[in-house]
């Protein structure tokens, strides 16, 4: 799950992103209207924690241009603001939920996790086959046999789990699962190993869903059996 920050004060940007990260959620960094527009232009997120007051304008244009560029990204507005019409506007214009400073963090985490189930209109958990992914204690188990996965190997398995049956090229995966990180990286050879580990642990384990390699591509994650 990725999350992008939207936050002028260095002190709660810095906190924000070392509690979520600690939850193991990808995050990345927008201290102002300009470099968050560029970001949401580029990137897809699962959850964008955007406040009002920003030092180059208005944090509400981000849900404006989400709604112009059809994007359906959970926004939360966090925000020193507290004002009736500042909450009308944000979830006029698309804002899930509105969390004013100061928060606790814990009630942070618990929003962004309520949200993002929300969106999926489910339980958290995501069953493939005889694979099950508990997000919430980051727990897989094929045929009820739990299944140890490396930090990495978990986030691309659950990557896929949400995109199932559909091509995801190694561009998109390395920037989903590693985030502004990517930059830093040569090419995309470590996304061949962390997925070459993570297809032999499935198999065997016996799980009845495979990543298949689409050569010139990428990746798609299938369900060779439905039998649980």
């Amino acid at each position: 799950m990725k999350i992008l920050i939207i936050e002028d004060e260095p002190s709660l940007m810095e906190l924000m992103t070392k509690t979520l990260t600690g939850e193991r959620y990808v995050v990345e960094n927008a201290a102002n209207l300009g470099t968050a527009i560029q970001k949401v232009a580029e990137y897809d997120y699962d959850c964008i924690l955007l406040d009002i007051t920003l030092p180059d304008g208005n944090g509400l244009k981000i849900l404006e241009y989400l709604k112009q560029m059809n994007k359906h990204e959970s926004v939360i507005i966090i925000s020193a603001k507290d004002s009736i019409e500042d909450k009308v506007a944000g979830l006029d214009l698309g804002a899930d939920d509105y969390l004013a400073k100061p928060f606790h963090l814990a009630e942070l985490s618990a929003r962004i996790k309520s949200i993002i189930r929300r969106k999926q209109k489910s339980d958290a958990r995501l069953i493939l086959g005889n694979l099950a992914i508990d997000p919430d204690k980051f727990e897989v188990k094929a045929g009820g046999t739990p299944l140890e996965l490396l930090r990495k190997e978990y986030d691309i398995l659950y990557y896929f789990a949400n995109h199932p049956n559909h091509l995801v090229d190694k561009a998109r995966l390395a920037e989903a699962i590693w985030g502004d990180n990517i930059d830093q990286a040569d090419n995309f050879d470590f996304i061949y190993a962390q997925v070459k580990n993570l297809r032999k642990k499935l198999k065997d384990a016996g799980a009845s869903v495979e990543i298949k390699a689409v050569y010139g591509f990428g990746y798609k994650l299938v369900i060779t059996k439905e039998d649980a």
